[in-house]
């Protein structure tokens, strides 16, 4: 399938911004760089983490029933380095998302609540060649996230439960996706988006080694992008509705 040519909104035209993610750390894998260069523009930004990410992390003696208050507290730490502190937990358990009826309804109704101009999400669509980053529950809540954002967010009489009032987004960014056609030259905010992963302790075995593989992968978006050298930059995949 063909992907339209990334055409997105001038960020000076957009006030609000939403960022769902299946786990803590994975907007900061893939987007914490272009939601810094957002707040410093003024932007006001939202995450919404579907999981605590309870099945994460490398320490066997950790006891498992902290996991949830601990990758809470690392997201809500690492968002801070890239200005946000709006953040939305749903809960669900990490390995068992699907793209259910509830959890479509569960994502519309933050959407409405915030009322963005703009929603980042995940890909739905598997990623062969980089299968890590198409985990179950990213592709899981790429989905829900895809049928939140068109019709149902926008439809009134989708989830008439709800007390919000329906809302079209009109522009979704999706993170991870094999086929990019958008790049955000991160070049003056990869410090910040390494200061929110590395905030994510529980989840590095090789903490030292981690800023190295991602300015590496970071240099690699801005070649594809026709950057200058020593820049960076993150790809995405830009849809707008008519």
């Amino acid at each position: 399938m063909s992907v339209p040519v990334g055409n997105p909104r001038p960020d000076d035209e957009i006030e609000r911004v939403l960022v769902v993610a299946a786990h803590p750390d994975d907007i900061d894998f893939g987007a914490a760089g272009t939601v810094a260069t957002w707040t410093k523009a003024g932007l006001e930004v939202h995450y919404c983490l579907v999981t605590d990410g309870q099945a994460g992390g490398f320490e066997p003696d950790r006891d498992r029933a902290e996991m949830p208050a601990v990758r809470r507290a690392e997201q809500t730490a690492a968002a801070e380095h890239v200005g946000v502190r709006d953040l939305h937990f749903l809960g669900y358990i990490d390995g068992r998302v699907e793209p259910t009826p509830e959890l479509v309804r569960d994502l519309v109704r933050v959407i409405r609540q915030v009322r963005p101009h703009r929603l980042v999400g995940q890909s739905p669509e598997r990623f062969w060649s980089r299968l890590q980053v198409s985990h179950p529950d990213h592709l899981a809540t790429g989905e829900a996230t895809v049928r939140a954002f068109y019709p149902a967010a926008g439809n009134p009489f989708a989830f008439p439960e709800l007390d919000e009032q329906a809302w079209d987004v009109g522009e979704l960014w999706m993170m991870e996706h094999p086929e990019r056609n958008h790049y955000v030259d991160v070049t003056d905010t990869v410090d910040q988006k390494l200061a929110a992963l590395m905030s994510h302790q529980s989840q590095h075995p090789d903490p030292d080694n981690l800023p190295t593989m991602i300015r590496q992968w970071l240099r690699e978006n801005a070649a594809e992008a026709g950057l200058p050298a020593n820049h960076y930059a993150e790809p995405f995949t830009v849809i707008r509705l008519p």
